[in-house]
């Protein structure tokens, strides 16, 4: 007979699971934390300079990252009056709040890699 696992389904655990699900469903995707956190170093920024930025980023995904931040509070989008258009993004005070935790992932990043690999 197999046994049962054991689940912590006090109402604590079942809040905590909620809010990490909810956090992994606005964050989620391989681009979201770098277009975070370059706003977050570069204040304001254009389309084109976010492009440049991210390495490896195309612009379908870029606009497609950005529009999900976007409705999710995390970046402001801007629309200048300018000819022709220009656009600027910038991390909002809600998006702020992430800079703690990317820079916590950026150093267990670090410590991953020396750990597995030896090098940074």
């Amino acid at each position: 007979m197999k046994k049962k696992a054991i689940v912590n389904d006090t109402a604590v655990c079942q809040v905590r699971m909620q809010a990490i699900s909810d956090t992994m469903s606005v964050l989620s995707g391989k681009w979201k934390f770098h277009i975070l956190g370059t706003l977050i170093e570069g204040n304001k920024l254009g389309f084109m300079d976010l492009l440049r930025e991210i390495n490896g980023i195309g612009t379908k995904m870029l606009s497609k990252e950005l529009q999900d931040l976007e409705i999710n509070g995390l970046v402001s989008r801007t629309v200048m009056n300018t000819k022709p258009i220009t656009v600027k993004y910038a991390i909002t005070e809600n998006g702020a709040t992430l800079a703690p935790v990317i820079d916590e992932l950026a150093k267990w990043g670090v410590a991953y890699r020396q750990s597995v690999v030896g090098t940074e």
